[in-house]
């Protein structure tokens, strides 16, 4: 943003301009936590749960920041504020997200916005590396897909960047929505619908039309990546969208794999690609990426495909005596859980261990039944030892019914409980919701 002057700046974010009119070079950079803050940067004051990022503005100017954007309340109290800007609003949060969007068509760049139950960021991961050779992109760094991180991410793209790849997430009704506003996509991708975030949406459909909200957005003649057979997204297809899609049924999708490779089917077309990967659900995502990558006109070429997945999602760690970890905890819900399972199963050369976490925002009503079916999966996996975490989790220890059952309160007994019983050669997947931290197991696994 550094080719924009003050006035610049005030005008993207609807915000009074106080002082440091005379600012014809913009921030190097936005943040929103003072802690991090360096010499040059824009700092973004938000109202918190525990506290008004405002309250900070003075401490901002005294780090050397290019200037602060905060609600009038905080920024007019600010005497002798130097050369640098002072930037006033009624709801800091609405002008983050405003500012983004000017800045996102400043780029002039392609844009896809990617959602789902699970599996965006892998697909998010896999897209970013298809693009990467035909286009200057900046995907969603780690988790910045909320109403927060999304602006952070677009407004951390430098001048220059050709191809935006973001990562929409939600906890409710209206903010995919309101994601969607803000990066203005070319193409929407919904990777999925599935039985995350029930405690807050109550049901599948109620759910899809969350999605829904991003096929909504989008403006005539996008298009909207979709899984192929997926019914609850058909009342939010419109017919000035192109609709492309993907997996078995669809126009984007693997037609077999082997030593050689993944043939995959774009169209008419046949590829064999050597992706870094052969997990199941991870060449679902792949469709998904190949279908948006299509649809930004990039010719897809066989070979290797290299795809540097972000952390917490199917890392394998390699311990001694032939012990391997997957470190799969940055979620979980009832599809992601069972297709860790699966590739636990299809993988595990040795005895198949599961430490298996609570999954958490499936609501009252349902937590139990999908923690139960978990336990399932487990035996039908071949698990030989489990060891549940959690209160949820003791559901699926008690539907085990094979192997070794154990259960632990938390992660460091977790922990505990499974180095104890190491043996050569196991596989030990770990999976579970943030809330439950389960990647202090595999943390203290590894011996970190």
């Amino acid at each position: 943003m550094k080719a924009w002057s003050a006035r610049d700046v005030a005008a993207a974010a609807g915000a009074r301009l106080l002082a440091g009119a005379d600012a014809e070079e913009g921030p190097h950079r936005v943040v929103v936590d003072s802690r991090v803050l360096g010499p040059g940067d824009l700092f973004v004051g938000l109202a918190g749960a525990n506290t008004d990022g405002g309250r900070f503005a003075q401490d901002a100017l005294a780090a050397g920041a290019w200037g602060v954007l905060a609600a009038s309340e905080h920024v007019e109290r600010i005497r002798e504020p130097g050369a640098a800007v002072l930037l006033a609003c009624a709801d800091p949060l609405s002008a983050l997200g405003r500012l983004a969007r000017e800045w996102r068509r400043e780029l002039r760049a392609r844009v896809v916005a990617i959602t789902g139950s699970t599996g965006k960021t892998s697909t998010k991961d896999i897209l970013a590396a298809l693009l990467a050779p035909s286009f200057a992109t900046v995907a969603s760094p780690r988790n910045q897909n909320t109403e927060i991180g999304l602006p952070l991410a677009i407004l951390g793209a430098p001048a220059g960047t050709q191809a935006l790849v973001l990562e929409l997430a939600m906890r409710g009704a209206g903010q995919i929505a309101e994601l969607t506003s803000i990066c203005e996509p070319d193409v929407g991708v919904v990777v999925n619908v599935g039985p995350a975030h029930l405690e807050l949406l109550g049901s599948l459909e109620a759910i899809a039309a969350a999605k829904g909200e991003l096929l909504d957005g989008l403006a005539s003649g996008a298009t909207a990546v979709l899984p192929a057979g997926e019914p609850l997204l058909e009342p939010f297809l419109r017919e000035d969208l192109e609709i492309v899609r993907f997996g078995e049924g669809g126009e984007v999708t693997v037609l077999e794999t082997g030593a050689q490779g993944v043939l995959v089917a774009l169209g008419e077309q046949r590829v064999l690609l050597e992706p870094g990967f052969r997990a199941a659900h991870l060449l679902v995502d792949l469709c998904a990426a190949l279908a948006a990558a299509r649809a930004l006109g990039v010719a897809v070429s066989a070979g290797a495909l290299e795809v540097e997945f972000s952390g917490l999602r199917g890392e394998r760690l390699s311990l001694p005596a032939g012990v391997v970890v997957i470190n799969d905890c940055y979620n979980a819900n009832p599809m992601s859980m069972r297709a860790a399972l699966d590739e636990l199963a299809k993988t595990a050369a040795g005895r198949r261990v599961a430490v298996l976490g609570d999954m958490l925002e499936l609501g009252a009503r349902d937590e139990e039944r999908y923690h139960r079916e978990l336990g399932e999966q487990a035996r039908v996996a071949g698990v030989a030892l489990l060891v549940t975490v959690g209160l949820r989790a003791a559901w699926a220890g008690e539907s085990f019914g094979a192997g070794e059952h154990l259960h632990a309160p938390d992660a460091a007994a977790a922990a505990e409980l499974v180095r104890a019983r190491l043996q050569a050669g196991d596989t030990v997947l770990v999976k579970g919701s943030r809330g439950v931290a389960l990647e202090r197991v595999a943390e203290a696994l590894a011996g970190r």
